[in-house]
């Protein structure tokens, strides 16, 4: 970059499933990014939802811009748009990869994203296990890993030749995915085109450093829920 570049605010950091994917691509991209993180139980506020109408994480303030953005597929656009000029991790405009990685986007945050959070919201927050709503989610999750296992194999990224914005979008769900079904199948035994897939976005270090750090502020919310219930 030429410009030197203020810090874009990222409301959520690393919190919950979809601002991580934000997280990896500020990384990707060498953006300079400051976490903003917000309890739960504040989504709801007059100062937040004056960021974000609907509530949710995350939402982006950037300086550099003057632009505020929210929901996290249109963040990554407008990043990708903005900073990635040299098509790092998308291709030129008008090009039969530059649908193809919309059209991933767009199924990731229409197909995948809501699927696997009703499994984990009926799998571990639901007061009550309800086996015919966990089992329609579980269904289409093994719907949409299928379709993506089958769809990787015979490449190794998403779109392209190359990492890009759509496998970004993509990671941080499908990396749960396990964990979210607590039993009901093993992605990574039944899935394994998406598991070698996996294994390769691990390996970009931008990557492992989101994970990482967001797994270590679940297991430090995890055991502080605990310290309070006991």
């Amino acid at each position: 970059m030429s410009r030197k570049l203020q810090p874009i605010t990222l409301w959520g950091g690393v919190d919950g499933p979809n601002p991580p994917k934000v997280a990896m691509l500020l990384n990707e991209l060498d953006l300079p990014w400051t976490p903003k993180y917000i309890p739960f139980t504040e989504l709801k506020t007059p100062t937040y939802e004056a960021i974000n109408p609907n509530g949710r994480l995350p939402s982006i303030e950037d300086p550099n811009t003057d632009m505020t953005i929210w929901e996290s597929g249109a963040i990554l656009e407008y990043l990708i748009a903005e900073y990635d000029k040299e098509h790092k991790l998308s291709f030129p405009a008008g090009t039969k990869e530059y649908y193809q990685a919309k059209q991933w986007l767009i199924f990731q945050v229409s197909g995948q994203g809501p699927y696997y959070g009703q499994i984990f919201y009926f799998q571990h927050y639901f007061p009550e296990k309800i086996p015919g709503v966990i089992g329609r989610f579980v269904t289409e999750a093994r719907r949409v890993s299928a379709v993506l296992d089958k769809h990787l194999a015979t490449r190794e990224y998403l779109v392209g030749d190359k990492c890009t914005y759509a496998d970004i979008a993509w990671i941080p769900w499908q990396y749960q995915l396990g964990h979210m079904v607590d039993g009901a199948f093993n992605p990574a035994e039944e899935f394994p085109n998406v598991q070698a897939w996996i294994e390769r976005m691990k390996a970009r270090p931008h990557v492992t450093k989101v994970l990482d750090e967001a797994a270590r502020r679940r297991e430090e919310r995890s055991a502080a829920m605990k310290a309070k219930a006991a």
